[in-house]
């Protein structure tokens, strides 16, 4: 079973919707004890890195987040979570991953948010969620702020400056785009998730 953690987000019915075309087991679920059991747990995001971590620790979720030892998926704003601290909102966050998550630079040529299809760039060809994902495939991004760069980062994508667009630091794995909104290439990393149970 995979656990989806409510967030309270705008994608998460999107994300349920991807997880039923796959044909995977899960529920939506923001119950400590279902999160804490699960085979894996994806934290999807949309919206404010504070307004986000005053939902998880009003359900009483930070604990349970931080001691995960199965396989965790964060998308978007759940990828920028996973960090110690984010600079929108000044918050301290998950600590899962070390760094600190910043705001996009001002850039003419690269409007902040950055939105829209981006090609990725791997870093780490074995990186096991990116299996089966081509050099040419492309996958959707809404985001104004950035995660710290580092050994983590398995694949990254250019918009003004390099960004890192995949992550991986033991069990817990992140990506700054949409999987659940981002067609046939989304769907395959989904996959890669869903298919392994140990990703580290």
């Amino acid at each position: 079973m995979i656990a989806i953690v409510d967030t309270g987000g705008a994608n998460l019915k999107s994300v349920v919707n991807a997880l039923e075309r796959l044909g995977a087991s899960h529920c939506l679920t923001s119950n400590p004890v279902q999160i804490a059991g699960a085979d894996q747990v994806i934290l999807p995001g949309v919206g404010a890195a504070r307004e986000a971590m005053r939902r998880l620790d009003a359900a009483q979720l930070i604990p349970v987040l931080r001691n995960l030892k199965q396989p965790v998926l964060g998308i978007c704003l759940g990828m920028q979570l996973l960090f110690e601290s984010s600079e929108e909102g000044d918050v301290a966050c998950l600590g899962l991953i070390p760094g600190r998550v910043v705001r996009l630079k001002d850039d003419p040529l690269a409007r902040v948010p950055h939105m829209g299809w981006n090609h990725l760039q791997r870093r780490d060809s074995a990186e096991p969620l990116l299996a089966a994902i081509q050099d040419d495939d492309c996958f959707y991004f809404v985001h104004s702020f950035r995660a710290p760069d580092g050994p983590w980062v398995k694949a990254v994508t250019e918009h003004g400056e390099l960004l890192p667009a995949v992550v991986s630091y033991g069990n817990v794995k992140g990506v700054q785009f949409h999987p659940e909104k981002s067609q046939g290439p989304g769907a395959r990393l989904l996959s890669n998730f869903v298919r392994s149970t140990v990703l580290c």
